[in-house]
């Protein structure tokens, strides 16, 4: 699976929108968007904010564990 997949997931999971977890994430909507669809890839600084907002492990995010 992939990290935008993984993203998607667990902002659905958690009743989120986009908008309310790029709130969270201080960015904007579009970049949840094209995180999403893999059209971007979240930096270093994101992904730990990412896997820190979601109570995840950045190898869960990139694919490399399924935990």
């Amino acid at each position: 699976m992939d990290i935008g997949t993984r993203i998607r997931e667990l902002r659905i999971a958690q009743e989120l929108s986009q908008q309310e977890l790029a709130d969270n994430l201080g960015v904007k909507r579009s970049t949840i968007g094209k995180y999403e669809t893999n059209v971007n890839v979240p930096d270093a600084k994101m992904l730990i904010k990412l896997a820190k907002f979601f109570d995840v492990s950045t190898d869960f995010l990139l694919g490399l564990s399924e935990y």
